[in-house]
């Protein structure tokens, strides 16, 4: 009687296990194809910028060149599992420090730029424009005023 109960709660516990490890990948799927689609729309604007730059500029390759580098990395990052990321990232870090906190900050800007993107209605009168009712917004107290005098200047 007590093997029998203590294997249905194995059984149960075991069951349960999968059911949330089935979720969790489901979930960093998710978020894996989200930073992925990400990091290719940078690909994409940096592909866009080199080409409106002249033909043959140091500017123009160099923009190329990181835009091609992207787009294999969003590919990585769809045909990878999160731990053959997690080890990529790893070695990138202790071979490239200056390359990996490039990519930390661009990840950043890519996740801030998602989060702001699926806020819903924050903003007063359910916008998202970033100021209040009756604000002034921050580029006015850099320059001064709103008539672009400097504060205490008369």
């Amino acid at each position: 009687m007590v093997g029998s109960v203590a294997s249905d709660i194995k059984t149960a516990a075991t069951q349960k296990l999968d059911e949330a490890m089935a979720e969790v990948r489901s979930r960093t799927g998710d978020a894996k194809d989200s930073v992925a689609n990400e990091v290719n729309d940078v690909a994409q604007a940096l592909r866009r910028a080199s080409q409106e730059l002249r033909g043959g500029s140091a500017q123009e390759r160099t923009l190329g060149t990181l835009a091609s580098s992207l787009a294999d990395v969003s590919d990585q990052i769809r045909d990878k599992d999160l731990g053959q990321i997690a080890q990529m990232v790893s070695k990138v870090a202790r071979e490239h420090p200056v390359m990996f906190l490039g990519g930390a900050a661009l990840l950043g800007f890519a996740a801030s730029r998602y989060a702001k993107a699926s806020s819903t209605g924050s903003g007063p009168s359910g916008t998202t424009s970033g100021t209040q009712q009756g604000a002034r917004p921050a580029a006015s107290f850099v320059r001064g005023g709103p008539d672009g005098q400097a504060p205490g200047a008369a």
